[in-house]
Protein backbone atom coordinates (compact mmCIF):
# COMPACT_ATOMS: atom_id res chain seq x y z
CA UNK A 1 0.00 0.00 0.00
CA UNK A 2 1.82 3.05 -1.23
CA UNK A 3 1.56 6.67 0.32
CA UNK A 4 3.01 9.82 -0.33
CA UNK A 5 5.28 11.12 2.19
CA UNK A 6 4.61 15.36 2.16
CA UNK A 7 6.39 17.95 4.24
CA UNK A 8 5.11 20.49 6.59
CA UNK A 9 5.19 22.30 3.96
CA UNK A 10 2.75 20.17 1.96
CA UNK A 11 6.01 19.42 -0.64
CA UNK A 12 5.69 15.56 -1.98
CA UNK A 13 9.44 14.51 -1.01
CA UNK A 14 8.86 10.44 -1.62
CA UNK A 15 6.00 7.58 -0.62
CA UNK A 16 6.06 5.16 1.48
CA UNK A 17 4.99 1.50 1.98
CA UNK A 18 2.28 0.56 4.73
CA UNK A 19 2.42 -2.60 5.60
CA UNK A 20 -1.15 -4.46 4.43
CA UNK A 21 -1.09 -6.31 7.84
CA UNK A 22 -1.26 -3.26 9.96
CA UNK A 23 -3.04 -1.10 7.44
CA UNK A 24 -4.45 -3.03 5.30
CA UNK A 25 -6.70 -5.49 7.17
CA UNK A 26 -10.61 -5.74 7.87
CA UNK A 27 -12.02 -3.35 10.45
CA UNK A 28 -13.45 -5.31 14.10
CA UNK A 29 -15.55 -2.56 15.21
CA UNK A 30 -16.61 -4.78 17.78
CA UNK A 31 -12.74 -4.41 18.88
CA UNK A 32 -12.52 -0.85 18.57
CA UNK A 33 -15.40 -0.48 21.27
CA UNK A 34 -13.90 -2.80 23.25
CA UNK A 35 -10.56 -1.43 23.56
CA UNK A 36 -12.11 2.03 23.63
CA UNK A 37 -14.52 1.14 26.61
CA UNK A 38 -11.03 -0.17 28.16
CA UNK A 39 -9.59 2.93 27.69
CA UNK A 40 -12.14 5.70 29.05
CA UNK A 41 -12.60 2.40 32.31
CA UNK A 42 -9.16 3.05 33.38
CA UNK A 43 -9.34 6.66 33.08
CA UNK A 44 -12.52 7.00 35.57
CA UNK A 45 -11.65 8.35 39.29
CA UNK A 46 -14.11 5.79 41.06
CA UNK A 47 -14.12 8.55 43.64
CA UNK A 48 -18.09 8.53 44.22
CA UNK A 49 -19.67 7.27 47.86
CA UNK A 50 -22.92 7.15 49.76
CA UNK A 51 -22.48 6.21 53.65
CA UNK A 52 -23.51 2.74 54.91
CA UNK A 53 -25.50 3.05 58.29
CA UNK A 54 -22.11 2.83 59.99
CA UNK A 55 -20.94 6.27 58.48
CA UNK A 56 -24.45 8.21 59.17
CA UNK A 57 -24.10 10.58 62.20
CA UNK A 58 -26.77 9.88 64.70
CA UNK A 59 -28.26 7.97 67.90
CA UNK A 60 -27.89 4.07 68.37
CA UNK A 61 -31.23 4.20 70.23
CA UNK A 62 -34.45 1.92 69.35
CA UNK A 63 -36.53 4.80 68.46
CA UNK A 64 -39.19 3.14 70.20
CA UNK A 65 -40.57 -0.08 71.74
CA UNK A 66 -41.16 -3.23 69.74
CA UNK A 67 -44.61 -3.94 70.90
CA UNK A 68 -47.85 -1.68 71.27
CA UNK A 69 -47.51 1.37 69.25
CA UNK A 70 -49.13 0.02 66.34
CA UNK A 71 -46.19 1.21 64.21
CA UNK A 72 -43.74 -1.13 62.08
CA UNK A 73 -41.07 -2.23 64.64
CA UNK A 74 -37.81 0.01 64.23
CA UNK A 75 -34.14 -0.12 65.09
CA UNK A 76 -32.73 2.64 64.10
CA UNK A 77 -33.65 6.40 63.18
CA UNK A 78 -30.14 5.59 60.68
CA UNK A 79 -31.74 2.80 59.10
CA UNK A 80 -32.17 3.02 55.09
CA UNK A 81 -36.16 3.17 55.28
CA UNK A 82 -35.32 6.34 57.80
CA UNK A 83 -35.56 9.91 56.43
CA UNK A 84 -31.39 10.73 56.17
CA UNK A 85 -30.43 7.30 56.91
CA UNK A 86 -28.05 5.61 55.29
CA UNK A 87 -28.29 4.37 51.43
CA UNK A 88 -28.55 0.41 50.45
CA UNK A 89 -26.11 -1.24 48.12
CA UNK A 90 -24.83 2.64 47.01
CA UNK A 91 -21.59 3.26 44.75
CA UNK A 92 -18.36 2.76 46.77
CA UNK A 93 -14.43 4.44 45.93
CA UNK A 94 -13.64 1.46 43.69
CA UNK A 95 -11.76 1.12 40.34
CA UNK A 96 -13.97 0.90 37.22
CA UNK A 97 -10.58 -0.75 35.67
CA UNK A 98 -11.34 -4.50 34.03
CA UNK A 99 -8.71 -6.35 31.65
CA UNK A 100 -8.51 -6.49 28.26
CA UNK A 101 -5.91 -9.27 26.47
CA UNK A 102 -3.20 -8.02 24.53
CA UNK A 103 -4.15 -9.54 21.64
CA UNK A 104 -7.28 -7.83 21.64
CA UNK A 105 -5.95 -4.98 22.02
CA UNK A 106 -3.43 -5.08 19.05
CA UNK A 107 -6.33 -5.79 16.88
CA UNK A 108 -8.32 -3.13 18.29
CA UNK A 109 -4.87 -0.91 16.98
CA UNK A 110 -4.68 -2.09 14.12
CA UNK A 111 -8.19 -2.28 13.22
CA UNK A 112 -8.26 1.38 14.00
CA UNK A 113 -5.05 2.57 11.61
CA UNK A 114 -7.00 -0.01 9.04
CA UNK A 115 -10.14 2.60 8.90
CA UNK A 116 -8.36 5.58 8.63
CA UNK A 117 -6.47 4.11 5.65
CA UNK A 118 -9.93 2.31 4.60
CA UNK A 119 -11.33 6.53 4.80
CA UNK A 120 -8.56 7.75 3.33
CA UNK A 121 -8.12 10.07 6.36
CA UNK A 122 -4.24 8.91 6.76
CA UNK A 123 -1.02 11.31 6.31
CA UNK A 124 2.39 10.87 6.09
CA UNK A 125 5.11 13.28 7.15
CA UNK A 126 8.90 13.30 6.45
CA UNK A 127 9.46 14.81 9.76
CA UNK A 128 7.97 17.12 12.20
CA UNK A 129 11.26 20.01 12.97
CA UNK A 130 10.03 23.19 13.49
CA UNK A 131 12.73 26.23 13.13
CA UNK A 132 10.75 27.70 16.12
CA UNK A 133 8.33 27.24 18.33
CA UNK A 134 5.85 29.65 17.35
CA UNK A 135 2.24 29.17 16.99
CA UNK A 136 1.71 31.25 14.09
CA UNK A 137 4.54 29.65 11.98
CA UNK A 138 3.02 26.33 12.20
CA UNK A 139 -0.45 27.20 12.03
CA UNK A 140 -0.03 28.81 8.61
CA UNK A 141 1.87 25.02 7.61
CA UNK A 142 -0.96 23.05 9.17
CA UNK A 143 -3.28 25.52 7.06
CA UNK A 144 -1.32 24.51 4.12
CA UNK A 145 -1.73 20.49 4.90
CA UNK A 146 -5.32 21.25 5.31
CA UNK A 147 -5.71 19.98 9.13
CA UNK A 148 -8.30 20.80 11.17
CA UNK A 149 -8.74 17.79 13.59
CA UNK A 150 -5.91 15.88 13.25
CA UNK A 151 -4.06 13.45 15.99
CA UNK A 152 -0.01 13.80 14.65
CA UNK A 153 2.19 10.83 15.61
CA UNK A 154 5.66 11.03 15.50
CA UNK A 155 8.88 8.93 16.73
CA UNK A 156 9.82 7.82 20.60
CA UNK A 157 10.62 11.61 21.16
CA UNK A 158 8.41 15.00 19.48
CA UNK A 159 10.56 18.15 18.57
CA UNK A 160 10.45 20.32 21.08
CA UNK A 161 9.56 22.91 18.64
CA UNK A 162 6.75 21.38 17.15
CA UNK A 163 5.75 20.52 20.43
CA UNK A 164 5.16 23.88 22.25
CA UNK A 165 4.08 25.50 18.65
CA UNK A 166 1.12 23.14 18.51
CA UNK A 167 0.25 22.99 22.29
CA UNK A 168 -1.79 26.18 21.44
CA UNK A 169 -3.62 25.40 18.14
CA UNK A 170 -6.80 23.90 18.80
CA UNK A 171 -8.02 20.18 17.10
CA UNK A 172 -4.00 19.64 16.84
CA UNK A 173 -2.96 16.56 19.47
CA UNK A 174 0.75 15.08 19.44
CA UNK A 175 1.92 11.85 20.90
CA UNK A 176 5.13 9.91 20.63
CA UNK A 177 4.51 6.32 19.14
CA UNK A 178 4.47 5.09 22.80
CA UNK A 179 0.83 7.06 23.24
CA UNK A 180 -0.60 5.50 20.26
CA UNK A 181 -4.24 4.70 21.21
CA UNK A 182 -7.42 3.80 19.75
CA UNK A 183 -9.09 5.80 21.55
CA UNK A 184 -7.78 8.88 20.42
CA UNK A 185 -7.07 7.54 17.05
CA UNK A 186 -10.83 7.17 16.36
CA UNK A 187 -11.91 10.61 18.01
CA UNK A 188 -9.79 12.58 15.54
CA UNK A 189 -10.79 13.03 11.55
CA UNK A 190 -7.04 12.71 10.40
CA UNK A 191 -4.63 10.80 11.38
CA UNK A 192 -0.59 12.26 10.91
CA UNK A 193 2.47 9.90 10.90
CA UNK A 194 5.77 10.23 10.65
CA UNK A 195 7.80 8.15 8.67
CA UNK A 196 9.33 6.67 12.12
CA UNK A 197 6.08 6.42 13.42
CA UNK A 198 4.88 4.10 10.53
CA UNK A 199 8.54 2.26 11.48
CA UNK A 200 7.39 1.91 15.08
CA UNK A 201 4.46 0.78 14.63
CA UNK A 202 5.47 -1.67 11.89
CA UNK A 203 7.79 -3.19 14.63
CA UNK A 204 5.42 -2.79 17.28
CA UNK A 205 2.28 -4.51 15.89
CA UNK A 206 4.24 -7.29 13.56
Amino acid sequence: MKCEVKSLDNKKVGDIDLPKEIFGLDVRVDLIARATNWQLARRQRGTHKTKTISEISGTTKKPFKQKGTGNARQGSLRSAQMRGGATTFGPVVRSHAHDLPKKVRKLALISALSQKVAAKKVMVLDTLKSKTPKTKDLLKQIEKLGLQNALVIDGETVDNNFKKASSNIFGIDVLPIQGANVYDIIRHDTLVLTKEAVEKLELRLK
